[in-house]
């Protein structure tokens, strides 16, 4: 008798960052939106991931990540999977980050550490909307007034 393939009963996130103490941060964060959560610690682990045929409801990508960082792999990304919703956070408040991420086609972007009221808010419009265009990048919290953008 053949095994049944287990089906997600839940939407599903990939969460991409070299720091295991974020990914275990951030699981908490999702699964208390009932969210199942898959892991990657770096961008050619998540790469591996979406070439196999994976598609989560939205991957959180980690911008400063050794070798391949969250922008390279955004871009890399786009090949596999263009609609991907991909959420891109940073404890760098960088203003070319933002820049790149939306020209990249980054659904938002997230400042760590990522807050709960945040980080929900931007999974439920990816579980409303069709993809944003690029122009549209969500950007939380916002930069604060008087800040270079």
């Amino acid at each position: 008798m053949l095994a049944a393939q287990p089906k997600r009963a839940q939407p599903w996130v990939l969460v991409v960052d070299d720091s295991a103490e974020m990914r275990r941060y951030l699981r908490v964060l999702l699964e208390l939106d009932r969210f199942h959560v898959e892991t990657a610690n770096n961008g050619i682990e998540a790469l591996q991931r979406l070439g196999k045929g994976s598609r989560p409801a939205a991957v959180l990508l980690d911008v400063e990540m050794p070798g391949l960082d969250g922008l390279k792999t955004l871009r890399l990304m786009r090949k596999f999977a263009p609609g991907l919703k991909v959420i891109l956070c940073s404890g760098a408040d960088s203003p070319a980050y933002r820049q790149e991420a939306a020209a990249l086609g980054a659904y938002a972007f997230l400042a760590k550490p990522v807050q709960q009221l945040y980080l929900s808010a931007v999974l439920e419009r990816c579980r409303e909307a069709s993809l944003a265009p690029a122009s549209n990048v969500v950007t939380l919290p916002e930069p604060a007034a008087g800040r270079a953008q």
